[in-house]
């Protein structure tokens, strides 16, 4: 028998191949099928199963492209009714996979239809659990996806408890937990940068299964849940009805655009220019009204998060050769409509003869020089209002990234906004944000907090309840 976790970071989303025999199972597949299906190829297999643990609403699964480029059968757990043909299993059916067995377990809460996987050995040992969102590791899945009329965050966060406590943690000890996301993800709230470890550890270590009755879990797991970026009902219903064939969706998204074709799409078509070079790069020169979210920092979140039409058509600016992995880390999180790049780049751009806008962006030594000689100045903090919380600078005003878009009148057009994050990366975002809609009295400050902590500017870490900005 072998498992294998297939980790993919930006997306802090774990997939798993578990091969037995001539037999293969893929649970929780990634949009992009080929290396699944090359890999059981290479190990003289065929791909049997694929086993959903529930309706993603983080990313996009592979479950159909998968199923009609293998023939493999798709799995869900009770209570899913996706459009297409599916194995919809009871609670406790078993699947033989070569020597080794996949037990089915209802485990409803996150969502109705969730469900973990149960692997036992060629000896009938337990083995591996794969928990999906129900458990990760130091943290359990968030119950507020799932509400409807008649469905509260209270009575899913109940399920999760009847769940964990009747069907996972009477499990043995020694038991491998395989989660389906670790920290990073959206879909839990302290989530370990670990991606694996056995149930006992958890039994000990995570918080929500340490809860002492149900009501103290219901209270712990619902206090402090962040609102779920807005793609993630969009990619609930394409996971569960379908969508394009994701090679379609790359060929489309890597059509090479002149600088004219670009002018005539977002004047006509409304598209957006979406920019992917590194922050320090971009501020340079780039293409007027553009966004900045960088293809090496927490990409996929952030588009999602920001560009809150999932059908808004995009049109990239990237490093030269890196236009597919954007597209298809973008096609991920259900981005589909990229109708192509500036082909050469900004150097074309700038060779046609075409406008460009730049940034401003001083270093942190700067920034504490300017503070000195004028303690009124406008800074902005885009952290998180945790971040922001444990230590700030003293005269800064907060206003996460996260919710840039409904904060935007708490920037000031008249006076200068001294931007900046942690360390670099969410300031540029916020720069973009705001330039793109007319604010562009703004400066970066490069390095962020980071930087700024190294200096003498005045910070706190303690902020009244009563005062605090928008985050």
């Amino acid at each position: 028998m072998k498992v294998e976790q297939i980790y993919t970071g930006c997306l802090a989303q774990g997939a798993y191949y578990i091969q037995s025999g001539n037999e293969v199972a893929i649970i929780d597949p990634l949009r992009e099928v080929k290396p699944y299906i090359e890999k059981a190829k290479r190990n003289n297999a065929t791909i049997k199963y694929i086993f959903e643990t529930h309706f993603h609403a983080d990313f996009v699964s592979g479950h159909l492209d998968l199923a009609k480029e293998t023939g493999a059968a798709i799995v869900y757990g009770t209570n899913a009714n996706p459009s297409f043909e599916a194995i919809i299993a009871k609670d406790g059916q078993e699947f033989k996979l070569g020597e080794v067995t996949f037990r089915v377990l209802h485990t409803p809460g996150h969502t109705m239809e969730s469900s973990c996987y149960l692997l036992f050995d060629e000896n009938g040992k337990e083995n591996a659990i794969f928990t999906g969102d129900t458990l990760f590791i130091g943290d359990v899945g968030r119950p507020d996806l799932a509400q409807k009329s008649d469905l509260t965050i209270n009575d899913l966060a109940g399920h999760l408890y009847d769940s964990l406590h009747n069907k996972i943690m009477p499990l043995s000890d020694d038991l491998i937990v395989y989660p389906a996301h670790g920290a990073g993800s959206a879909c839990g709230k302290n989530m370990s940068k670990e991606t694996s470890d056995t149930l006992g550890n958890q039994k000990k270590t995570n918080y929500a299964l340490k809860a002492a009755t149900k009501e103290q879990f219901i209270k712990e797991v619902t206090d402090g849940l962040l609102p779920p970026p807005f793609y993630f009902p969009k990619n609930v219903m394409m996971n569960k009805t379908g969508y394009e064939n994701v090679e379609k969706v790359i060929a489309k998204g890597t059509t090479p655009l002149s600088p004219e074709v670009i002018e005539m799409l977002v004047e006509d078509h409304h598209a957006i220019v979406l920019d992917t070079r590194k922050p320090q790069v971009f501020k340079d020169g780039f293409i007027p009204k553009a966004i900045n979210i960088g293809i090496d920092g927490d990409f996929a979140p952030w588009v999602g998060t920001l560009i809150t039409d999932i059908n808004q058509a995009i049109i990239l600016v990237t490093d030269e050769g890196r236009e597919e992995e954007v597209v298809t880390r973008l096609s991920r999180v259900g981005y589909d409509n990229t109708l192509g790049y500036l082909e050469g780049g900004i150097e074309a751009w700038k060779k046609a003869g075409k406008e460009l806008d730049h940034v401003v962006s001083i270093s942190a030594d700067e920034f504490a020089e300017k503070l000195k000689e004028n303690k009124n100045l406008l800074v902005k903090d885009v952290r998180k209002e945790s971040e922001y919380q444990a230590e700030h600078v003293e005269s800064a005003e907060n206003t996460s990234l996260a919710y840039i878009n409904e904060n935007m009148t708490s920037f000031d057009k008249e006076k200068t906004n001294y931007i900046h994050c942690a360390g670099g990366y969410r300031s540029m975002i916020a720069v973009s944000v705001l330039k793109a809609r007319g604010y562009h009295n703004v400066i970066d400050v490069a390095g962020g907090f980071g930087a700024i902590s190294k200096t003498d500017v005045p910070k706190t870490n303690y902020v009244c309840p009563s005062t605090l900005k928008a985050s």
